[in-house]
């Protein structure tokens, strides 16, 4: 049976999510309400502004009613900004006009940094190696080691994971902006901790397809 995957469609890249879904053989289904939620095998939050989707989940009743279902072990990929709402630490979390800071629906022990890799003109593709990928059924031994192609687009990073998290991928230093002293460092930018899954970058906006379908074999129980 197909699973049923949603995508947070309160803002951001949702239709790009469902058709990369939807060309896995799930059923794809646009949530924007507690009820949505329900009867769901797993949910995507896509990239957009994490500020954005933060508030109008408060404020439609969504983000309580995830952030239960994540403590219960519901299979969660976030990408972009849906890895800062993963997020049990946002390194540098905006304020609203009542000097309440940014929240996250957590669920992932990683600090992140918001907007991590500079503005909309900074934006970059590369190959990166992810972790895990050789594992899925559609790979042939030729494919199986092929990098994967990953879209930076005002993307954040992972400053530091717990334990519990495991390191999926880093991007080389030579492909991040230089630090205060002047260096460049290789950082985080793939997770999973469990039935959670994060990346900084947007593997559906290059066309990429193996990370939507580690997911689906997460929900599975086949990864």
């Amino acid at each position: 049976m197909a699973p049923r995957i949603g995508v947070l469609a309160l803002q951001g890249d949702v239709r790009e999510h469902l058709e990369a879904l939807e060309s896995l053989g799930a059923l794809a289904l646009p949530v924007k309400t507690p009820g949505g939620l329900a009867d769901l095998d797993g949910l995507v939050i896509p990239g957009g502004e994490s500020t954005v989707i933060d508030k109008l989940a408060r404020m439609y009743g969504v983000a309580e009613a995830l952030k239960a279902r994540i403590a219960d072990g519901f299979p969660v990929y976030g990408s972009c900004a849906g890895m800062i709402l993963l997020a049990d630490t946002i390194a540098d979390p905006t304020t609203n006009m009542k000097g309440e800071p940014q929240q996250s629906f957590g669920g992932i022990d990683m600090v992140v940094k918001r907007n991590a890799f500079g503005r909309q003109v900074d934006s970059f593709e590369v190959d990166l190696a992810i972790k895990g990928l050789n594992t899925l059924p559609s790979q042939d031994p030729g494919r199986a080691t092929e990098p994967v192609r990953a879209a930076f687009i005002r993307a954040p990073w992972v400053e530091s994971v717990g334990e519990s998290v495991e390191v999926l991928a880093t991007i080389p230093a030579e492909n991040t902006p230089l630090g205060m002293d002047g260096t460049r460092v290789a950082r985080i930018v793939a997770v999973r901790s469990g039935k959670l899954l994060a990346t900084s970058f947007h593997p559906e906006v290059a066309g990429e397809r193996r990370i939507h379908e580690l997911f689906i074999q997460m929900i599975r129980g086949d990864a």
